[in-house]
């Protein structure tokens, strides 16, 4: 090309000497000239892009550079889950304003309490009605899964709410409460045999399922009070779980759950020496006391799906310590429990019911009766009792869901009565019950029975880009019932209203 260029331009500087001697030429020789100034033009056009493109690298090269780097991936606005690196991240939970309205006053927040909470007329309580507002059971939740390794899988699932309530926690002015810790587990599956195995705090195993025994698939009541509804079959508790899935049909689970007992001790007095609980310890509130517990709650269950319907059968084994003189004593308790879902009309109408029935199971029913009394001799006893609950939900429209429930916790009297006449245990007909219909009168007041009806409804009033909105209505009737004393075994009662207002940011 340099060589081509530089005979071109000699030629091109030899033309006014051809043209000083031989100024006679015709007009061929000038256009010849003006031929070969073009040529020249183009070839340093050439030259000058060889350069540029010596100087500065093609763009298919710096794009391949730039895909070098791992880009930073986006979702998409809406979207409820992230990726980071192998891990699938995916949000969820919602915000709340509730609202409470209660006849008779319990000082108590989303959650009701239907035990010894529901005031008798010797209480200031019974005639004062109670209105609260409270954002704290917002719940935020993250679940964590792992790449598909094989037939492995990982996943870790974490939520809490603030429903926490530290000693300094107060209404005045802040509002400031704690967040309260609901779940966190990690769970392994082997899908090619179907077996699972969570470790961490969840629901318990005695809580109803909707399919088999998938975790996260619980069959909660659509309540908005937090404590949802007498007869229901709960805890959220540490744990490790094992459950082997044979097929569609047919699911089986065993489950070693953290202990707690509900323990009941009359107004008499003990043998000295005795012991049944203690006060927190190490990373323990100072302020509650935690019972002796020797072993875990064993709790098995079989579920079957056969294509109408949900059903499930279980048991439970527990263990109750305490300690006379230095001489420890261990009780049993034990309980067998069912439940079902029938579709009554597909995805529109189920009908559920499920119970529990035996000693010593007052921990896992939502009033929290108790578990065991104290007899004179400072030993345990443990407490016969039944929970049951049934009810309907229905889904008329995509946007609302209606519910009613009814349930039922009964507990057995477990008296006894010393070698000087002083009544012991629970349900003693020895209590003083004179008082409970007077202002400040003794009532001694042992529930027998909690009986519940509730209902209400759930209206999602936008679904989209942003997720949902939903409002919710509740209303409930509870009737609690005590053992006969002395005075008798007046009852007593509550009603309560509830409204959510709601925001799903992760859910449409």
């Amino acid at each position: 090309m340099r060589r081509r260029l530089a005979v071109v331009v000699a030629a091109v500087t030899a033309g006014p000497l051809f043209l000083s001697s031989a100024h006679a030429q015709d007009a061929a020789t000038a256009a010849q000239l003006q031929t070969l100034k073009e040529q020249v033009q183009q070839l340093q056009k050439q030259i000058d892009q060889m350069q540029q493109q010596q100087s500065h690298p093609p763009a298919a090269q710096t794009a391949v550079a730039a895909t070098a780097t791992p880009p930073v991936v986006v979702e998409k606005k809406g979207s409820p889950a992230l990726h980071a690196g192998p891990v699938t991240l995916t949000f969820g939970g919602f915000m709340e304003l509730g609202t409470i309205y209660r006849n008779r006053n319990e000082t108590a927040d989303m959650g009701s309490n239907w035990n010894t909470a529901i005031p008798y007329p010797n209480s200031s309580n019974y005639g004062l009605d109670e209105f609260r507002m409270s954002a704290r059971q917002s719940r935020l939740s993250l679940l964590a899964q792992g790449p598909e390794s094989g037939s492995n899988r990982a996943e870790g699932y974490l939520e809490f709410d603030f429903l926490g309530a530290a000693p300094t926690a107060n209404s005045n002015e802040s509002n400031s409460y704690t967040p309260r810790l609901r779940h966190v587990y990690g769970l392994y599956t082997r899908s090619d045999v179907g077996f699972s195995l969570l470790a961490g705090q969840t629901w318990s195993m005695a809580t109803m399922f909707k399919s088999g025994l998938k975790v996260r698939s619980e069959a909660i009541p659509l309540t908005i009070d937090a404590q949802y509804v007498p007869g229901f079959n709960w805890t959220r508790d540490p744990q490790i779980r094992l459950v082997e899935r044979f097929n569609d049909v047919v699911s089986a689970g065993l489950s070693f759950e953290s202990p707690q007992a509900l323990i009941f001790n009359g107004p008499n007095p003990l043998p000295p020496g005795t012991v049944f609980n203690n006060p927190g310890g190490s990373l323990y509130y100072s302020g509650q006391n935690y019972s002796l517990d020797p072993a875990p709650d064993i709790i098995g269950k079989v579920a079957i799906d056969p294509g109408f319907g949900h059903y499930e059968v279980y048991g439970m084994v527990r263990w109750f310590r305490d300690q006379v003189a230095g001489h420890n004593d261990t009780q049993n308790g034990e309980g067998v429990g069912a439940g079902m879902i029938l579709p009554l009309v597909h995805d529109v109408l189920d009908f559920r019911a499920s119970g529990l029935f035996g000693n010593g199971i007052g921990r896992y029913g939502s009033a929290q009766l108790p578990d065991v009394t104290l007899k004179p001799d400072g030993h345990f006893a443990t407490i016969r009792g039944y929970h049951v609950l049934a009810g309907l939900e229905a889904h008329p429209a995509p946007a609302w869901t209606a519910y009613l429930y009814f349930g039922e916790e009964h507990a057995d009297s477990q008296a006894y009565t010393d070698a000087g006449g002083l009544g012991y245990g629970y349900g003693s007909p020895l209590y003083d019950n004179s008082g409970c219909e007077t202002l400040g009168g003794k009532c001694a007041a042992n529930t027998k029975s909690i009986m519940q009806g509730t209902g209400g409804v759930w209206w999602k009033y936008y679904q989209g880009e942003i997720g949902n909105l939903q409002m919710g209505l509740q209303y409930s009737y509870t009737k609690r019932e005590i053992f006969p004393g002395v005075g008798g075994d007046p009852d007593t009662n509550i009603s309560v209203a509830m409204f959510s207002l709601r925001y799903y940011p992760y859910q449409r």
